[in-house]
């Protein structure tokens, strides 16, 4: 009754001995909640985030007790990192078993509580309605995260009265210093002559991408978005000049390194973002506005600070802020933009004549930028991140603080199931696939129509580049060459399978798949050069204005 009342209705899990009193609820309201059960609980939390990524909702996962709650603390870390509502269930051991090693137990708020926003135990059936309601107000409030319920199984055996209370909903956080600070911003704005804007994942999460596209217009100024904020701003637009950060764009760093004011929305700073700290941005001044104080002046030192709901902040200066065309400025960027655009796009080889970037750009083409891409993590991602044209906000789902190997597939699933509209394609990389390729099964069971885009170069392709650049080329462990059909895999879990390996089979086999992914799933393999490298990259504590932008064989 409380998931109904905070608006539930689809719920990822597994069930176990400890929870067959929810499951056995659940059965009673399979009319009302959805229940998709996939074949580990990581997967079921990582199809949750995804559900939630994709639809601004809370994500809702359910476990059993010990090995079933550890095995979702990895996606609860996941949801953590990246900010997401996500409120994980789990089920233990009767309260008089807590505490002796009783079968299948841990202390899983113990566990948990690095890495979760919140966790509660519940000792009383009469406190479980309010606990389940708390999680929720706790996991969309002010910044979101994730929140644990733990549940023992005699508490969920217990019998209490149910009192509807309707749905607590999180305000906007009251800031008693906000006139000041935005004033203080706007006085800044106004002084500005080369502004430059960076926005994260904190703009999707504010519902404020509208206020950006305002706000960029108003002070003329160039975008560039974190790999969280991939989609906040429409990357069609001429003002857009790449991401920034270790795989980020040429012309985002270089015109980092000419602004006067570095304006950054919703962003943690991360130091994949940021490289040396002590040359980022040098010689501009730092605006910097975020919900969470905490990061104010973690990574970054700003000299003006704003803490609140972004969406009001921006809605507020671009009330505030008068209309400033900067033409030299933003074109000296977008020129940039065209003088650093990669050539590496197209480049094969006769062995292997389709590419990663190729593949990618023309998936763009053919779904109009219009499509939601999840992936896992390595090349496979910055490949995503820079070569699909994100023109709307929750299009573009990755893990981006935990780097997740595993995430995507699961991601896809959920995202899927809350936006059964649009198109949902999973980029993998072969390594991240050979981890979570038993969630075919669960697209099938469930007919969940995902295109599995898997990129197979036989290698751990990022860790590759790295023993390339800096061990001597020792390859050590990142060699995979499984000897795997995937066309065979596909079919065998229910699933149709397809297969590039010419520059021509692209089109059509991304068009085919397209077609098949409108009712069923569909998983295509592209096979790709092992030496392919993701650039510009910029080495880890390196100034982020000085990119490797070739690597020799």
């Amino acid at each position: 009754e409380c998931l109904l009342e905070q608006g539930v209705d689809t719920v990822f899990g597994y069930p176990g001995g400890a929870v067959l009193n929810i499951y056995d609820s659940l059965y009673k309201y399979r009319g009302k909640i959805r229940h998709i059960i996939t074949t580990h609980e990581q997967y079921a939390g990582h199809a949750a985030d995804g559900y939630a990524r994709a639809s601004g909702k809370t994500g809702v996962v359910l476990a059993t007790s010990g090995p079933g709650a550890t095995n979702l603390v990895t996606a609860i870390a996941t949801a953590q990192m990246d900010s997401v509502p996500l409120v994980a269930v789990t089920g233990n051991v009767n309260l008089d078993l807590l505490g002796l090693d009783s079968f299948q137990e841990v202390d899983i708020t113990g566990i948990t509580m690095p890495v979760t926003k919140h966790n509660i135990l519940v000792r009383d059936a009469r406190d479980l309605a309010d606990a389940v309601r708390r999680a929720f107000f706790i996991a969309s409030d002010g910044r979101k995260g994730a929140v644990l319920v733990d549940i023992p199984k005699d508490v969920t055996a217990a019998f209490a009265d149910y009192e509807p209370t309707g749905r607590r909903v999180a305000k906007r956080r009251e800031n008693p210093d906000s006139d000041r600070q935005i004033e203080r911003a706007a006085q800044v704005l106004r002084g500005c002559k080369r502004p430059y804007i960076y926005a994260g994942g904190g703009v999707i999460s504010a519902g404020a991408e509208a206020e950006l596209a305002l706000f960029a217009e108003i002070i003329d100024a160039p975008v560039s978005s974190s790999l969280m904020g991939q989609g906040c701003f429409d990357q069609t637009d001429p003002r857009y000049i790449g991401m920034l950060g270790m795989h980020g764009t040429k012309a985002a760093a270089e015109t980092l390194g000419h602004c006067d004011l570095l304006i950054a929305l919703g962003t943690r700073f991360s130091d994949r973002v940021t490289g040396d700290k002590a040359a980022f941005a040098k010689g501009a001044r730092v605006l910097h506005i975020d919900i969470d104080e905490a990061e104010h002046g973690k990574n970054v030192a700003a000299h003006i600070e704003v803490a609140g709901d972004l969406k009001e902040i921006l809605a507020r200066l671009n009330e505030a802020l008068p209309r400033r065309r900067r033409a030299e400025w933003v074109d000296g960027a977008r020129r940039l933009v065209d003088e650093f655009r990669s050539a590496e796009a197209q480049k094969g080889t006769r062995e292997f004549p389709v590419t990663p970037q190729a593949v990618i750009s023309e998936l763009d083409r053919l779904t109009g930028g219009d499509a939601i891409i999840t992936t896992e993590v390595g090349q496979n991602q910055m490949w995503a991140a820079m070569y699909y044209r994100y023109k709307s906000p929750r299009s573009f789902i990755s893990s981006g603080g935990l780097g997740t190997m595993g995430f995507g597939l699961g991601a896809a699933i959920g995202a899927k199931v809350a936006k059964p509209e649009k198109t949902v394609v999973n980029i993998a990389g072969d390594g991240s696939f050979g981890m979570n390729l038993s969630e075919l099964i669960t697209l099938a069971k469930h007919n969940i129509p995902v295109v599995e885009l898997v990129l197979n170069n036989s290698v751990l392709g990022m860790v590759r580049q790295w023993q390339r650049l800096f061990y001597g080329k020792r390859f050590s462990e990142t060699t995979l060459d499984r000897r795997v059909d995937y066309v065979k895999l596909a079919e065998a879990f229910g699933l149709t399978g397809m297969s590039v390996r010419h520059a021509e089979d692209v089109t059509v086999v991304l068009e085919r798949a397209l077609e098949i992914a409108k009712s069923a799933p569909v998983l295509v393999e592209c096979a790709v050069d092992r030496d392919l490298n993701v650039l510009p990259m910029v080495p880890a504590g390196k100034p982020i204005i000085e990119p490797i932008m070739e690597i020799e064989d």
